[in-house]
C-alpha cells in the first residue's frame, strides 16, 4: 500500500458514500425520515463518523483493487460535525491510521451547513485539505448571499444546487443563475458540478 504522502490520481470512478438505513423488517428507511430524527438526538457526529471510520477500513481492506480502479471516494458530512473539533481529529487520526493516500478521499458539505458557522467550517475544511482532502460545497445557490461568503472557504468544488440546474433548457433565469456559479468558480479555480434531481435517481455532470 503506498504511503499517505503519496499523491493519488483519480483518474477512474468518483463515488459518493450515501448512507441507507434498514428498518426491523429490513426494508429500507428514507434518509428524510432518520436524518432529522439524528439529528434531533444529537447523534449526526457518531453517525459520520461511524460512516468515515466503514469506509477508510474497507478502502485499506480492498486497496489493491481499488487502486487498480484509480477510485475516489466523496462523504457527506452534517452541519453538527463542522463545529465538532472531536469529529475532525477523528476523522484526521482515521485517515493516518489507514494510510489513505493524499486525493482518494474528499467530503461535502452543505452551503446551509457551512454559512451557519463560517469560522468553524472554515477551520474544519482547512484542517481536512492540510491531510490531503478535497471539499465540495454541496446545494450552492441556495443560500441568500452564496457569492459574498464563497471567497472565504478554500473549497475545491462547487456542486450547484439542483432547483436551479433542472429549469436551464427552458428558464433564463435559472441559465444565467447557472452560468454565474460556474465563471466565479472557474475564476477562484474550483470545479463545478451541476445536480438535477429526480424522483428515482440523481445525475452529474461536470461544467
Amino acid at each position: 500500500m503506498r504511503s499517505r504522502s503519496s499523491p493519488w490520481r483519480a483518474t477512474g470512478g468518483h463515488y459518493e458514500v450515501l448512507l441507507r438505513m434498514l428498518d426491523e423488517r429490513g426494508e429500507l428507511v428514507s434518509p428524510a425520515s432518520f436524518i432529522p430524527i439524528a439529528g434531533r438526538f444529537n447523534l449526526m457526529g457518531r453517525i459520520d463518523c461511524w460512516v468515515v471510520r466503514e469506509l477508510l477500513g474497507q478502502i485499506r481492506k480492498h486497496f489493491d483493487h481499488l487502486a487498480g480502479r484509480c477510485c475516489r471516494f466523496a462523504v457527506n458530512l452534517s452541519g453538527a460535525s463542522l463545529g465538532d473539533e472531536n469529529t475532525l481529529d477523528f476523522i484526521c487520526n482515521q485517515l493516518e491510521k489507514n494510510a489513505i493516500p493524499q486525493g482518494m478521499v474528499g467530503f461535502e458539505v452543505t452551503e446551509t451547513a457551512a454559512i451557519a458557522n463560517l469560522a468553524a467550517a472554515d477551520y474544519f475544511i482547512r484542517t481536512l485539505k492540510q491531510s490531503g482532502c478535497d471539499f465540495a460545497l454541496d446545494d450552492f445557490g441556495s443560500g441568500l448571499s452564496s457569492f459574498a461568503y464563497l471567497k472565504n472557504l478554500p473549497v475545491d468544488y462547487l456542486k450547484i444546487d439542483g432547483s436551479f440546474v433542472k429549469g436551464i433548457e427552458h428558464d433564463t433565469i435559472d441559465r444565467t443563475m447557472v452560468e454565474a456559479i460556474n465563471r466565479v468558480g472557474h475564476a477562484m479555480g474550483q470545479g463545478e458540478i451541476a445536480l438535477s434531481r429526480k424522483p428515482t435517481q440523481k445525475h452529474k455532470d461536470t461544467i
